[in-house]
């Protein structure tokens, strides 16, 4: 969930070196190599609280059962080769970017990133034994290389999933499994709950249930964890003394509006990024905060695109709101879809209680607290326990 500003470079060097193809359901179409810069890469879903409920239908893990207390040292893993786009035309309009890593007979698994809109992550494939599994990673709409980047324009949560199911259909697989973190783990159970029938099992990380009270969490409650960015923020958003804190979300939606301000929207998204990567270190207290680096204007400005994604998101609670994705989860769960959810203890942006509330909704989900874990994928604890239940759920029960 941290900003990372070296991933525009990385990008843009893959573009230059191999370009972006683009294809619509018939096939490729030459000539399209322009995949821009995508936005820094984070995650602002919401957060409210931290103080998670036990309960018989859990796992609280400080480490695997039987191993020593360092058993979040990672497994070894093939080196996953630098992800290469493709660009898949759809009928409104959009072209969304997908990438396939790993053997080509692999158990076939599909990454959906978080934010919305951060875009997906070359290491995300690194959760994976890559001589195993077939990794499918899909850029959503408006974010990473998908195009046009930053468009809210038909961009919503049922649309994301028909994507999600034309990519698979345009790949030739069955089904598949999923894999989602943060709102990728929301999104994930949207889709299995839409369309079980292509979906082996689905494993959630850090999981959003797109909830107002998650929302207000983040842009109201967790202004105790960093007072400092969050005054920053209030002030880019041009919210006055008399302005509610809760108004902040619609003021950051209103100033990331194509066509307003450029240097406004600029500074509103540095002024976000910088507020939520504060948030993000309340879960690793004694480590220094740094001051981040400068950044150029052009990545200012994918920046500004990204959040402009964003805030269209929260703003209509991702088209979801928690009632209506526990009854996915519950459909998807129906339909004897596997359902695993790991947490970090100490997630300051997903409360870790959202855990105990999906096991309660979805009692055949297997759920797991994973101690001195935050929100990241990138906590050595939680990303541990997260390869494992991946290599458990898609490629041990696949090859049996």
């Amino acid at each position: 969930m941290t900003v990372r500003d070296d991933l525009a470079d990385a990008i843009d060097a893959q573009a230059a070196a191999a370009g972006v193809r683009r294809e619509s359901a018939r096939g490729p179409h030459r000539g399209d190599d322009a995949r821009a810069p995508a936005a820094d890469a984070s995650v602002a879903d919401a957060s409210a609280g931290n103080a998670p409920a036990s309960g018989a239908f859990m796992r609280h893990a400080s480490s695997p059962p039987g191993s020593a207390p360092n058993a979040h040292a990672q497994p070894r893993r093939r080196p996953a080769p630098p992800p290469r786009f493709s660009l898949l035309r759809t009928r409104d309009g959009h072209r969304i970017a997908y990438a396939v890593v790993g053997a080509a007979g692999g158990a076939p698994v599909v990454a959906l990133h978080g934010g919305p809109a951060s875009g997906s992550q070359p290491s995300t494939a690194r959760l994976f034994d890559l001589a195993r599994a077939r990794v499918v990673l899909i850029d959503q709409r408006g974010a990473g290389a998908s195009r046009p980047h930053g468009s809210v324009r038909r961009n919503d949560t049922n649309r994301l999933i028909e994507d999600i199911e034309t990519v698979r259909r345009h790949l030739g697989i069955a089904c598949w499994g999923v894999l989602g973190g943060s709102w990728g783990a929301s999104l994930a159970l949207a889709y299995a709950g839409r369309h079980p029938q292509a979906v082996t099992g689905v494993v959630l990380r850090g999981l959003f249930l797109t909830s107002a009270r998650e929302v207000d969490g983040l842009f109201v409650a967790s202004r105790r964890r960093a007072p400092r960015e969050w005054r920053r923020l209030w002030k880019a958003a041009g919210c006055r003394a008399d302005t509610r804190p809760a108004a902040l979300l619609g003021r950051c939606h209103a100033a990331l509006q194509r066509g307003a301000n450029g240097a406004a929207q600029r500074a509103v998204a540095l002024a976000w990024r910088d507020y939520e990567n504060a948030v993000l270190a309340y879960a690793r207290p004694g480590r220094a905060r740094r001051e981040p680096a400068p950044i150029s204007r052009r990545r200012a400005d994918a920046l500004a695109r990204k959040y402009r994604v964003q805030a269209h998101y929260l703003r209509h609670r991702c088209w979801l709101g928690e009632p209506a994705l526990i009854s996915l989860a519950r459909r998807a769960a129906a339909a004897g879809v596997p359902l695993a959810a790991l947490h970090g203890r100490r997630d300051p942006v997903c409360p870790p209680d959202n855990l105990r509330r999906f096991a309660r909704a979805v009692p055949s989900a297997r759920v797991e607290y994973v101690a001195n874990a935050g929100h990241l994928a990138t906590d050595p604890p939680l990303r541990a326990r997260v390869m494992r239940t991946l290599g458990t759920m898609f490629v041990t029960e696949s090859s049996k």
